[in-house]
């Protein structure tokens, strides 16, 4: 097997694994995975986190979120788009929390790991990036730009999932667009339009 195939293939065993152990996953249980000895490791990468981020950074790739989001129906209501986007993101969360934990410890916290980082800020704005797209076509209905809005609702899905404030009971996408289109105040005449001019 090519060097190339030996590294894809360590990567694709060690995916599954840090789903189930975060960064306390071993060479050996990778090699075990892989079925290979574990001195293969150390022929196609230096060392351990260098594998480690490698798989990290294929376990968070975008793209079948982002062809999720494509895949939503422009013609719908904006509320209705911004749940379906809401939900898919929010699966994405939650599907990748450890992972993106792992990612901040390793990758954030180390020097070496420059174009990893780069790849992950890549990842966040693409997927800024699409999310906006779904909701740009009723722009008009919204008092901050579609980006500002589309960045809110990533904000909300990433203290979901990541933050100490989502656990126990977590919002759904309704829920969360609900609380970005309509606030939380209880309205009892939906024509009444407050506007504040200024705080003292």
């Amino acid at each position: 097997m090519a060097p190339e195939e030996r590294r894809a293939a360590l990567v694709s065993a060690t995916i599954p694994l840090l789903h189930q152990h975060g960064l306390e996953v071993s060479t050996r249980q990778i090699a075990q995975a892989a079925g290979v000895a574990e001195g293969t490791i150390f022929g196609v990468f230096a060392d351990k986190n260098s594998l480690v981020v490698m798989a990290l950074i294929r376990a968070l790739d975008p793209q079948p979120t982002l062809d999720a989001l494509d895949r939503i129906d422009r013609g719908l209501d904006l509320r209705l788009r911004m749940i379906a986007a809401a939900n898919r993101v929010n699966e994405r969360f939650r599907d990748t929390a450890r992972l993106v934990s792992a990612a901040r410890m390793l990758v954030f916290a180390n020097e070496e790991h420059a174009e990893a980082r780069k790849q992950m800020a890549n990842t966040r704005e693409r997927l800024l990036a699409s999310l906006t797209a779904v909701i740009e076509p009723d722009a008009h209905q919204l008092r901050r730009p579609p980006c500002a809005v589309a960045g809110l609702l990533l904000l909300m899905c990433g203290a979901n999932w990541y933050g100490p404030y989502g656990d126990p009971a977590r919002f759904d996408g309704a829920e969360m667009v609900s609380l970005l289109l309509d606030g939380l105040l209880v309205r009892t005449d939906q024509t009444h339009d407050v506007r504040i001019t200024g705080v003292v």
